[in-house]
């Protein structure tokens, strides 16, 4: 990798979503977020506070209200980002903030629809249409992934049968990073393809309904591009560049109080609280930057987007809010996550062989000699001619564009000597007044002169490109020339996103340093107006100092609301444990749970447990021949011995009991002669005995 030691920021930005009808019928009318686009600013109205408290005030790198379009966002933000994954670097765009705020239609929006096209339709559009137009010499390979994290579990969403096997594995490689493995991967050659593949993974991505959002994503989903670039170098040999683009859309953060779920979408809900916790961690250590440890092994989402965060990666990230009054306490905490963000220094580099960037630097510093020679040899053969009186040679005339851009250089220099002269001669003082002033009027005159030609000469080279690019060259065809007209036409919006973040960028810091140097350049005519300034000055410090207090009493409540959402979520969790315990203790044998329990094993990577299959399985009884059940051998013998067939698969044997009813007699020895008579009665063998077969149950 080459080492290139520069730094740059994570990119935060924020949308906010226009009001429902489920938010106007559920508080009152208006919402709380208003948006400064021209600052890049977030003003938060907070419903229950009294009219005399602050709003609350963020700044970002760009906003988008509910009237802003896809393909704004896209242009002013994503696209400068996939220009640099097409020149080798990591990047990544991942969708943040609570459920229902629009998440997932920022990042896909409507297929069908030019108009609502999301982020991720968008960057398939962008991406084959630069390789489309690139030069004969280049060879591109793209090849699509797509992945869920569902229930901390990672499942490939191009697996068909993603949902019976077990969860894939992570693994680290020192030089590409945190991967998949076993992920599938496919190679895609046009728009139609890796769309095909996106679909084909929607399909399968795990999504359910809550009280918020009718289509909630109850897992979180990563899209993974990776664009191959092969082109021929100055020494002959081909050089290769690997961009990787995550495309990520993160589930909601989600209160159970709000969403209503329970059992299975409960669970979820749970996963998801947590994996953004962490995440929210990881931001935290990241931005404080005095943290020695970040907590990336917390989860499995910020061991994927380690990179992304901190690492060798452009962050773009994609804030989105709610604006009903209800949403209050989700909105500031989405807000102070995404102020957070912004703190965080991610180290880019472009993925080549170490080889390929020392040529690289090799190759800008020869053209940086070489401008600097070519300029030499342009002032002395300038100095030559004016010497000789000769005009320019045959041989300027096949260099148009070298000598433009020489004019202007040229131009420069002597308005830079026009201008030490006229130093010189006010810098004089044997010089009379007179003839100082003819000289600087002469001087000033000179100086119009050449700025009246400079700009005649863009004038010109202006009108003559312009009728130039209306004709079509001999040896191109139409199609070729309209590639060319599109491409300049992006080009130029891709210059007006610029310039406008460039001016959002100035602004914010001109009303910085007016706020640092107001009272720097305050001057007083009377001490009753210092007072008043003073007086001024000391009320406004006071207001911060409210809304600083104000700040940490909202992070305190915020905790507390946490904490208990937590508490709220463990007693449900354990509540559903103990039952499952109490099924376990009255249900199953405990020879049959120890058996399941010696055959568990805790994975420290993975941080989860496993369940290994037993090696030896008893072997199942065989059936008797003609029946769907094992048959024992007492059934056997009774088959054997001719019992009824009605009976013979439940086993059931014909048991003839002896049914007489019993006689009593008295002790009494004066009937002694009777007892002996009875007694000779009952043993005779000619009594008939009362037989009855058992009925069947």
């Amino acid at each position: 990798m080459s080492k290139n030691k520069s730094s740059e920021s994570v990119k935060v930005v924020v949308r906010c979503r226009p009001l429902n009808q489920k938010d106007e019928s559920n508080g009152p009318a208006g919402g709380i977020v208003q948006m400064d686009l021209r600052l890049g600013q977030v003003i938060l109205r907070n419903p229950r506070a009294p009219a005399s408290e602050p709003q609350k005030t963020f700044t970002f790198d760009a906003v988008y209200d509910a009237n802003s379009k896809q393909r704004d966002l896209y242009d002013e933000s994503v696209r400068p980002l996939i220009d640099s994954v097409l020149a080798g670097f990591n990047g990544t765009i991942f969708a943040y903030g609570q459920t229902g705020t629009g998440k997932t239609y920022t990042m896909q929006g409507v297929w069908m629809d030019p108009e609502k096209r999301g982020v991720i339709p968008n960057a398939f559009d962008h991406i084959f249409t630069h390789i489309s137009r690139s030069q004969s010499d280049k060879q591109y390979l793209v090849r699509a992934s797509y992945l869920e994290i569902y229930l901390e579990e990672i499942r490939d969403l191009l697996d068909p049968k993603h949902g019976s096997t077990r969860g894939l594995e992570l693994r680290e490689n020192p030089e590409s990073g945190v991967y998949v493995r076993d992920l599938t991967s496919c190679v895609c050659k046009s728009i139609k393809e890796i769309e095909e593949v996106m679909n084909m993974g929607n399909q399968a991505r795990a999504v359910g309904a809550t009280d918020m959002n009718e289509h909630s994503s109850r897992s979180h989903a990563l899209f993974l591009i990776t664009v191959e670039c092969s082109q021929p170098g100055p020494d002959g040999r081909k050089h290769i560049r690997v961009g990787r683009l995550n495309l990520v859309d993160l589930a909601g953060s989600e209160r159970q109080a709000k969403t209503g779920v329970q059992g299975e979408r409960l669970k979820e809900a749970a996963k998801i609280n947590l994996s953004l916790s962490a995440l929210g961690n990881v931001i935290s250590a990241l931005a404080d930057g005095r943290s020695g440890h970040v907590p990336y092994r917390d989860s499995k989402l910020t061991r994927l987007l380690q990179d992304s965060l901190g690492g060798n990666a452009k962050t773009v990230m994609v804030a989105t809010l709610g604006p009903a009054s209800q949403h209050y306490d989700e909105t500031l905490t989405t807000l102070r996550y995404a102020n957070r963000a912004k703190n965080i220094q991610n180290q880019p580099r472009v993925n080549e062989d170490p080889k390929d960037a020392l040529l690289r630097e090799f190759q800008m510093e020869i053209a940086r000699l070489r401008a600097q020679l070519n300029h030499r040899r342009w002032r002395s053969k300038q100095k030559r001619e004016q010497a000789d009186g000769d005009g320019w040679d045959e041989d300027a005339e096949g260099e148009e564009d070298m000598v433009e851009k020489e004019a202007e250089d040229y131009v420069k220099l002597e308005e830079q000597r026009l201008e030490m002269e006229k130093e010189a001669i006010r810098g004089d003082q044997f010089m009379l007044a007179e003839e100082k002033q003819r000289l600087l009027g002469e001087k000033e005159r000179m100086m119009g002169d050449l700025r009246k030609e400079q700009e005649a000469t863009e004038q010109l080279t202006a009108k003559y490109k312009a009728m130039e690019s209306k004709l079509l060259v001999g040896g191109k065809n139409i199609i070729d020339h309209t590639n060319e007209q599109q491409k300049m036409l992006e080009m130029k919006r891709q210059e007006i996103a610029e310039q406008t973040r460039k001016e959002r960028e100035i602004q914010q810091q001109v009303l910085i340093q007016d706020e640092e140097t107001l009272e720097l350049r305050e001057t007083f005519t009377s001490l009753q107006q210092e007072v008043e300034a003073k007086t001024k000055k000391l009320k406004k410090l006071y207001a911060k100092l409210q809304c600083i207090k104000a700040e940490i009493q909202d992070v305190n409540d915020e905790h507390v609301r946490s904490r208990q959402e937590l508490e709220q979520t463990q007693n449900e969790l354990t509540r559903e444990l103990k039952f499952k315990y109490l099924i376990i203790e009255n249900f199953i044998p405990p020879e049959e749970k120890n058996k399941i329990m010696n055959r568990l094993t805790f994975d420290p990577e993975e941080d989860q447990w496993r369940f290994h299959k037993s090696l030896q399985m008893k072997k199942r009884p065989t059936s008797a021949v003609g029946y769907k059940r094992p048959i024992s051998q007492y059934a056997r013998v009774a088959i054997a011995m001719g019992a009824n067939s009605r009976y013979r698969a439940e086993n059931i044997m014909f048991l003839e009991l002896d049914m007489t009813p019993p006689h009593t007699t008295s002790l009494d020895r004066s009937l002694e002669a009777d007892l002996n008579q009875s007694h000779s009665l009952d043993s005779s063998p000619t009594k008939e005995r009362v037989v009855r077969k058992s009925q069947s149950w």
